[in-house]
């Protein structure tokens, strides 16, 4: 059974769209984590960080920007998810932009902010000049006490809004490093748009934590969510859809295929999407590629299997590894992330590839193993050590001129594998060659 990561106090932005609100997270968690652009409406999920300003935590909610009384699909989803996220809210931060003049939304939302009987911070932003400070004034006019000129881009005046908003949090002490392997396990959903991601976050974190509509793109910023399930804590991020390069317009899409890469880059487990209507696609297998060339585990999730009449599973399965011929390791789980069919098999699918690629294998055993296959390859093998994991990566001694030929290391792959496991992880083989004074056997004289 899942469950939630013990409370901190919780610290919400919001705003009407484009004054500033995902800068302001960026520089108030000290990394990009929402997307950031000219073009409004950018952010629409809930995007969570954490933050530790003099010793006191709390959690910082970035919230998509807010139009009142908005009818449309995806405005009204962003207006649904802020009013989730004020329900969490201990302290309020309504940004407004400081250069232009206040707006019928601001005000809209002023009055919607008081309602609420929560403790609201004004951060007037776009303040960056000391010349500017006295342009705040005209914003006490909204009914709020706590007026803040800031500039978020050049992170000026955060220390005051900062020390107002945690004047009352608790303190903690300082955290001790934790080991790696008692880290949250970090799992990146990603796969082409519409495929279901958010979907399938809503399903792994029993939650209402993304936002979810038929229209693809929906998800640009990566959202993520930690829970602990069997006693292991897991940190799951939704990632944008990617899409073909050609069929990426926006300036808003093409970071978000950006930040999408960078999460699979962080993670130790990625799930790829793949539309069991539309079947796998030549894109899904670029996608995929992504998360191999990191060395990152991989566990296939074809969704929408409730929708498919014929259930022949064993034939898709050989359709998906057909098309994706160098992920032979991943582990492949058909499910309805919509009905939650097979959605709790991942649990297990994640973890079994996250431990397995942390096993290490000692030079003795793989002098055993290199002994065992001496006969089985045309080359000299001499030894091999392991030298890394995730992915686990070893270092091959042998006699030979030229790299190894790629079905000598598909074989020794394989045999790792058959020997020691790695399930669900790429396996890296690097060979070391002979220097060039050293003698060759006659058999390559």
């Amino acid at each position: 059974m899942s469950e939630s990561l013990p409370e901190r106090p919780t610290v919400v932005i919001v705003g009407r769209p484009n004054v500033g609100k995902s800068t302001l997270f960026n520089a108030l968690i000290g990394q990009r984590r929402s997307i950031v652009g000219n073009e409004p409406g950018i952010t629409r999920d809930r995007i969570e960080g954490e933050v530790l300003y003099e010793q006191r935590p709390f959690t910082l909610i970035d919230t998509g920007g807010i139009i009142p009384h908005d009818q449309a699909l995806i405005p009204s989803e962003i207006f649904r998810q802020a009013r989730t996220a004020f329900d969490q809210a201990d302290q309020i931060i309504f940004v407004i932009d400081g250069r232009a003049e206040i707006t019928g939304v601001d005000r809209e939302l002023s009055q919607l902010l008081k309602r609420l009987g929560k403790p609201v911070s004004v951060a007037v932003n776009k303040i960056d000049h000391p010349k500017r400070e006295d342009l705040t004034s005209e914003f006490y006019s909204l009914g709020f006490e706590h007026i803040f000129g800031v500039s978020a881009e050049h992170r000026r005046g955060l220390e005051e809004i900062l020390d107002h908003i945690t004047a009352n949090f608790p303190t903690v002490e300082p955290e001790p490093m934790v080991p790696r392997d008692m880290r949250p396990i970090r799992v990146a959903i990603v796969g082409r748009p519409n495929t279901g991601k958010s979907t399938l976050l809503n399903a792994l974190t029993d939650s209402d934590r993304a936002i979810v509509s038929p229209i693809a793109g929906t998800t640009r910023d990566a959202v993520d969510e930690t829970i602990t399930h069997d006693g292991r804590e897991y940190t799951f991020i939704d990632t944008a859809g990617i899409r073909r390069k050609g069929k990426t317009h926006e300036m808003a899409e093409k970071l978000s295929v950006v930040m999408a890469r960078k999460h699979i880059e962080t993670a130790d487990v990625v799930l790829v999407m793949v539309d069991a209507v539309e079947g796998p696609t030549a894109q899904d297998a670029t996608i995929a590629g992504y998360a191999h060339e990191e060395g990152r585990c991989v566990v296939l999730c074809v969704n929408k299997w409730d929708l498919i009449t014929k259930k022949d599973k064993a034939a898709f399965e050989q359709n998906v590894r057909d098309e994706m011929k160098f992920l032979d390791y991943a582990s492949l789980e058909c499910i309805s992330a919509k009905n939650g069919t097979g959605v709790k098999r991942l649990f297990k699918l994640i973890r079994e590839s996250w431990e397995s690629a942390g096993v290490r294998a000692s030079t003795g055993e793989l002098n055993r193993f290199l002994d065992f296959l001496k006969h089985e390859t045309d080359i000299k093998l001499k030894y091999m050590t392991q030298v890394g994991v995730r992915p686990p990566t070893f270092v091959l001694f042998a006699e030979a001129r030229a790299d190894l030929h790629f079905s000598t290391e598909r074989f020794l792959i394989n045999q790792l594998r058959k020997r020691f496991g790695f399930t669900g992880t790429p396996v890296r083989i690097k060979l070391k060659k002979p220097e060039p004074h050293e003698r060759w056997n006659a058999k390559y004289d």
